[in-house]
């Protein structure tokens, strides 16, 4: 931008200079040519050449001074130009610093992003494994509820189990009662009946005589004694008390 400015300035002061040479040569050209008519036309064509020759001063003038101010107002462009260009420089220096500072974060989001891509592929994996493990506990939980069920039925029966072998029991207890009090009552029986049948022994003995036991007949036999049947069939019965209480076991 600076080296086209200072081309233009060149080229409009050179052209400033051929243009007064130029108008120089044309005067002096003019100046001297031989005098071909009268004076009184010489006179004429010299005085308009010098006032063409002062019409040029002044256009040359005009035109130096709206060289100048143009040459002005290019040297204002440039300056601007170039503050521009340096504007232009910092700026491109500041890109420069930024691009370099967002190359090297993308550097670093570049490696944040493969640091994230490894922690997800590390919680996918952990994901999984904790759908498989989830997987595991649920089946151990429906084994675990299985179990409990059967274990609550188990318990169900084995209460039930329970409440019959104590009703068992209290029937037992109940019918172990009932056969004490049978043998108290038949022990209380057998003792009545021992004692009735020593006192009817001893009655029989003491009014027996030894004359008739010697008549008697030796084939006969004595029949037994009513006490004594009596006495036989309540020991049977006691022995048959025992045994339908012993056959309830204890609980």
């Amino acid at each position: 931008m600076t080296a086209s400015c200072q081309t233009c300035k060149t080229l409009l002061l050179a052209l400033l200079v051929v243009w007064g040479v130029a108008s120089m040569v044309i005067i002096a050209v003019w100046a001297s040519q031989p005098e071909a008519t009268p004076p009184a036309p010489c006179d004429q064509r010299l005085q308009e050449v010098t006032e063409k020759l002062e019409g040029a001063k002044v256009v040359w003038g005009k035109n130096k001074v709206a060289l100048e101010e143009m040459v002005e107002k290019l040297r204002v462009n440039l300056t601007r130009q170039q503050d521009r260009v340096r504007t232009l420089e910092t700026g491109l220096a500041l890109s420069g610093r930024s691009l370099e500072a967002c190359r090297h974060g993308q550097a670093l989001l570049h490696g944040n992003m493969s640091s994230l891509q490894q922690q997800l592929e590390q919680q996918e994996l952990l994901y999984r494994n904790l759908s498989a493990r989830a997987g595991r506990q649920l089946e151990e939980m429906e084994a675990l509820q299985q179990n409990v069920t059967e274990a609550a039925h188990i318990t169900a029966s084995c209460l039930s189990l329970n409440e019959a072998a104590e009703s068992q029991s209290e029937a037992a207890r109940s019918q172990t009662s009932a056969c004490i009090s049978s043998k108290t009552y038949l022990e209380r029986r057998l003792s009545r009946c021992k004692e009735e049948e020593l006192r009817s022994s001893e009655k029989t003995a003491e009014s027996s005589s030894p004359s008739s036991s010697s008549s008697s007949s030796p084939s006969s036999s004595p029949s037994p004694s009513p006490p004594a049947v009596w006495v036989l069939s309540l020991s049977a019965c006691w022995v048959l008390h025992l045994f339908s209480c012993s056959s309830f076991p204890a609980m």
